[in-house]
């Protein structure tokens, strides 16, 4: 008993990895020799697997309540859980650059489904360079009416609600735009304007405004868009970003127009609001940004007051190949923010593939990321974090589509998240051309709209 009592913390440590190969009688006692050769007494190993129990019963409530685990940012503020609903381009503004009522109440539902965090998609800072003319605008020409009712009911239940500042730059959308980006292209079918180093240096004080503005209304953050081929992806991109000044070149240089904006925006906005940023963490273009640049983006992006990356990839450039290296199955970028937690201390977002509850524990609880980013699951069951908080099931089942043209699937779901916003999806049944039909006529009358409105720009 001396033997055991001396080895028991030892053995109760172990306790969960010993595997018992004899037992048998000793001095009347019974004792229990391990694989390792251990002896300790009966007493001793009833404790060790009471411990061992415990430890299985900690792990298993620990990994339950992950998701619900409060996150604070570097700034202060606290996200209540690790849920995000990721950002769309929901294309529910009014073509004037406004919110809706039904995209005000898209935004409602979501909050009421227990997210922690709604991004809202493609939100211009400059209405000359809209991703589409059904995005919001931050201006001083907006409804700043209806911008605060989309912030204050988008936020019921403790949820934040963020704008993702965006521009478009090279893809902005033709019927209403001029489109430019960090160099002259023409690459296949796919042809751009460049910007001029005045134009750059504009770009600081546009992001910020729009970030001030945000939070005059009411929203509680801001995500500034650094991916999916848009403007500032375009910048960091090999690929589309030829200059040869302070603004081109190497990735610190690429990056440099980021840091200016985030330092602008954090001035504008003061230490305690939130600024988030989405960034690639590949092209998956032959010729883009890379997972190695990306690596080192995030890693000066660190030195920045960001509070919240969210790592995301790809983009589609009319004649551009993509890579070889395009994600799989599954939940896409764990594997890259499991490399960037060693590059940054600021919380990680990995979106794209999440579709149920188990790979978002898994991702979490392997402390690859910090949150898991959402979108089109959300938009099948709007209520999909509260049923995965309670641990009620609730993940959605995927529609499969047979040979979807080219942007029929995210047709298909806009046209939902607009039934979404009307509490009407149970009368949902369009199919993929209908919904392309719908989709084509609402922008086309959106750009008659959008083009009245910022024809002064």
């Amino acid at each position: 008993m001396r033997l055991a009592v001396a080895i028991i913390e030892t053995t109760v440590a172990i306790t969960a990895s010993i595997i018992i190969v004899l037992v048998k009688v000793v001095e009347e006692e019974l004792v229990i020799e391990t694989s390792s050769g251990v002896k300790i007494s009966t007493y001793i190993y009833q404790l060790c697997l009471i411990q061992a129990r415990e430890s299985i019963m900690i792990k298993a409530e620990s990994t339950h309540h992950i998701l619900n685990r409060p996150l604070e940012l570097p700034c202060g503020a606290v996200l209540k859980n690790r849920l995000v609903k990721s950002a769309m381009s929901d294309s529910l503004a009014d073509g004037k650059g406004n919110p809706t009522q039904a995209q005000i109440r898209l935004y409602e539902r979501w909050a009421e489904g227990g997210v922690a965090l709604s991004i809202i998609g493609e939100v211009q800072g400059d209405a000359r360079f809209p991703e589409k003319p059904g995005n919001l605008v931050l201006g001083v020409s907006s409804n700043h009416e209806n911008l605060h009712a989309l912030a204050s009911r988008a936020s019921i239940n403790g949820a934040h609600i963020w704008p993702q500042i965006g521009h478009a730059g090279a893809l902005s959308h033709i019927p209403i735009s001029r489109p430019k980006g960090p160099s002259a292209l023409e690459i296949g079918s796919f042809q751009c304007a460049g910007m001029s180093i005045a134009e750059i240096e504009q770009l600081p004080d546009i992001y910020a405004k729009a970030a001030k503005l945000a939070k005059d209304v009411g929203f509680t953050g801001v995500q500034i868009h650094a991916g999916h081929g848009f403007l500032l992806s375009q910048f960091l991109s090999p690929l589309f970003n030829r200059r040869n000044d302070q603004y081109g070149g190497s990735i610190e240089a690429r990056g440099q127009i980021l840091i200016e904006i985030i330092d602008k925006a954090r001035r504008a906005v003061g230490h305690s609001f939130p600024i988030g940023i989405k960034i690639n963490s590949s092209d998956q273009l032959e010729g883009g940004l890379t997972q190695a640049d990306a690596l080192e983006a995030i890693r000066i992006l660190d030195r920045t007051s960001i509070d919240l990356v969210e790592i995301s990839g790809g983009t589609y450039f009319p004649g551009v190949q993509p890579s070889s290296g395009s994600p799989g199955g599954g939940a896409y970028f764990v594997d890259f923010s499991q490399r960037a937690q060693h590059v940054t201390n600021v919380p990680l977002v990995a979106t794209g593939g999440f579709k149920t509850r188990a790979e978002a524990l898994s991702s979490l609880s392997s402390g690859a990321v910090d949150m898991v980013g959402v979108a089109r699951a959300m938009i099948l069951n709007p209520a999909l974090a509260n049923s995965w908080l309670a641990e009620t099931g609730g993940d959605p089942d995927f529609p499969r589509f047979e040979s979807p043209p080219l942007g029929g699937v995210a047709a298909w779901y806009t046209t939902l998240l607009t039934a979404l916003g009307n509490d009407n999806e149970s009368n949902f049944t369009l199919d993929i051309p209908s919904a392309i039909r719908l989709y084509e006529e609402r922008d086309e009358l959106r750009c008659i709209k959008w083009r009245k409105k910022f024809s002064n720009l």
